[in-house]
């Protein structure tokens, strides 16, 4: 008898374990549908985003540079789309500004020094290019881009699989915002970035229901002065 009782002990948990797993699984993955549907009209073509006015910058997201200050594939094509977008925008009369924003946490490491040297090598002016060093997440830079850069409507250059995420945290701080995609290639571990991505909308989908201020903050830097002031 005893043994029976145990038994179906034992298969009442595991039903119960299972239910649990299986409602997680719901959840997470309702989180993600509802991220990525909610933005989805606001990924544009290039064409469509060339014709955008009165836009405060175009907001480069950082990835992976290497030892020799080589930009990683990813990286080298968000630059690449970034530069073409503020061309663009300048040969339709849209003047705007280029803040690239990632991981300087370190003198050893340093993102935003190496994508504004890209840019400046496709002939954008240096005071047209504001860094921010302090970009250590996708959350932060977005954060900090309207609170210290006094950004409310941008341009957002990443991998589509990243944009969402991008766009979804810039509407939930209160930024009009907009994105275009920089795939320009396929990349090596695609399926554990999109899987990755799926557990970090939902991390930032709560990160956004509370607003934590990013790991620094500091004085507003004005998107109308010289991009030069945020040099090292």
């Amino acid at each position: 008898m005893m043994k029976i009782l145990k038994c179906k002990a034992f298969k009442v948990c595991v039903i119960v374990c299972l239910s649990l797993c299986l409602l997680a699984a719901v959840g997470v993955l309702s989180i993600n549908a509802y991220v990525m549907f909610s933005v989805d009209e606001m990924i544009l073509t290039h064409e469509e985003a060339i014709t955008i006015s009165d836009i405060d910058c175009i907001v480069i997201l950082g990835c992976r540079v290497y030892s020799d200050g080589t930009l990683s594939h990813m990286l080298h094509d968000r630059m690449t789309v970034g530069t073409d977008l503020y061309s663009g925008l300048a040969e339709n009369g849209h003047r705007t500004k280029i803040l690239v924003s990632g991981d300087h946490g370190t003198e050893e490491y340093n993102e935003v020094y190496s994508m504004k040297q890209f840019a400046i090598e496709q002939g954008i002016e240096s005071s047209e290019i504001f860094m921010d060093h302090a970009g250590f997440s996708t959350y932060e830079s977005i954060y900090r881009a309207k609170e210290i850069f006094g950004a409310d409507k941008i341009i957002i250059v990443t991998q589509k699989y990243h944009l969402y995420r991008a766009l979804y945290i810039a509407e939930a701080l209160g930024i009009e915002a907009y994105g275009i995609s920089a795939d320009l290639r396929s990349y090596a571990g695609q399926l554990k970035y999109d899987a990755r991505e799926i557990l970090a909308r939902n991390k930032d989908f709560f990160v956004t229901l509370f607003k934590p201020e990013p790991t620094y903050l500091g004085d507003e830097i004005s998107l109308e002065g010289d991009g030069n002031v945020t040099n090292d």
